[in-house]
């Protein structure tokens, strides 16, 4: 879990510069939402590692066209 959990946050780092606080927020909410899926049966590295990176996007609002500043004009 760890190697996934290492390549979520170093792509999660390079899609937007974010201080060191705010990855670590990232790297704990990513860490128990992982713990979750394993527990939940799922043991591929690499869908854990998309799984992440779809979860941490929701949660900074990068997923949401409004949010990410396409306005349909």
């Amino acid at each position: 879990m760890e190697a996934a959990i290492d390549r979520i946050m170093q792509t999660y780092d390079l899609l937007a510069n974010r201080t060191a606080a705010a990855s670590e927020e990232a790297r704990a909410k990513v860490t128990t939402y992982l713990n979750t899926l394993m527990e939940a049966g799922e043991k591929d590295t690499h869908r854990l590692t998309v799984c992440g990176l779809t979860y941490l996007r929701q949660l900074d609002g990068s997923v949401d066209p409004v949010k990410a500043g396409y306005t349909g004009l």
